[in-house]
């Protein structure tokens, strides 16, 4: 099969289209014939090198697939071939104690598709069967893949980490981003008032687009603006994901009492904090990642609903991989970059 392969870590430019044997499956496996595979960041560190976490070279990236049932294995029995389906991206071992429970983001053995295990920058994929669901409604194969792994991100951030209430205030950090746009939907879904940030004001119109009720650049010192439009009081609950650049600002938005959630640092993972702040005025600090299966199905829900819809930034060939992901570094994409594989 044809895939895009890293052969070492690098720039953009180790991205490399080549052979790849097609994927064996086993008896509970589903062989997936890739059509659309969405970038992430995650995309981005494991190809310039994760310290302390090593990947098998050549390895294939992507977390975000959609694409057709190519073959089945003999004991598999939700889907069928031909099927449209996407991939719930985060495979664990479906027997531990948490995964029993329903927490598998919580397995010692959980893995992600294009960060431990084989991804979707290829023209097949396997899969376990328990990944493999359905695309709901009439997505297209390129907004299917613009959904997992950011919507499952968000919903976990915002109601099983933060807990968020319906007519509370949150603060969407960094609203062009694929995760940051569907926190935005999610967030007004479930009735809160939502406030966007973002690096210029054609992002700033596009959150508004989506649901935003107000909107604040974020450079500098963006807090104060937040107060501003909360009479002075802050809000309940800050997403994000951006880290060392917006880290401050973000604890200076909450109200006393509120939550800050979080999921990544997309420009640095050090940033100062005045504990003192933190006890004084009772905030919580939240670390989130990826979310349970569950709760990627009750997203779906809402898709089915027309409640959600895929954010797509851009469409490119799978060859042009590298290309992608200089649009994804530049900053200038609002919502999520796709490759199309023929």
């Amino acid at each position: 099969m044809k895939a895009v392969v890293l052969a070492g870590h690098g720039g953009p430019e180790v991205l490399r289209v080549a052979e790849m044997p097609e994927p064996a499956i086993g008896d509970r496996d589903v062989l997936v014939r890739v059509r659309a595979c969405a970038l992430n960041h995650l995309d981005v560190w494991v190809r310039g090198g994760l310290p302390g976490r090593s990947v098998a070279f050549p390895h294939i990236l992507g977390s975000d697939i959609s694409g057709e049932v190519a073959k089945i294995g003999a004991a598999v029995t939700n889907v069928k071939v031909g099927e449209r389906v996407l991939l719930a991206p985060g495979v664990s071992c479906g027997q531990c104690e948490q995964c029993i429970a329903g927490h598998d983001n919580f397995c010692a053995d959980y893995s992600l598709f294009g960060r431990q295990i084989h991804g979707g920058y290829a023209e097949l994929v396997r899969s376990p069967s328990v990944n493999v669901i359905p695309i709901p409604g009439n997505l297209s194969f390129e907004e299917a893949a613009a959904v997992p792994l950011v919507f499952l991100t968000a919903w976990h951030m915002l109601f099983n980490r933060a807990q968020l209430r319906p007519a509370e205030t949150v603060l969407v950090i960094a609203a062009g981003s694929g995760v940051g746009s569907a926190a935005i939907q999610i967030a007004k879904a479930a009735g809160a008032r939502v406030i966007a940030t973002a690096g210029s004001e054609a992002k700033l119109a596009k959150a508004k687009q989506l649901g935003a009720d107000d909107t604040v650049l974020h450079g500098g010192e963006f807090a104060r603006d937040v107060k501003k439009l909360t009479g002075g009081k802050g809000v309940d609950v800050v997403f994000e994901h951006v880290g060392a650049a917006t880290w401050e600002q973000s604890i200076f938005s909450l109200k006393p009492g509120g939550r800050l959630v979080t999921c990544g640092a997309t420009t640095g993972f050090e940033s100062k904090i005045n504990i003192n702040y933190i006890f004084g005025r009772q905030l919580s600090i939240l670390g989130s990642f990826m979310g349970e299966k569950s709760e990627l199905f009750a997203a779906l829900e809402l898709f089915k609903r027309g409640l959600l819809k895929p954010v797509v930034d851009t469409v490119l060939p799978l060859e042009r991989a590298a290309d992608a992901h200089r649009r994804l570094e530049s900053r200038e994409q609002f919502g999520k970059v796709v490759l199309q594989v023929s």
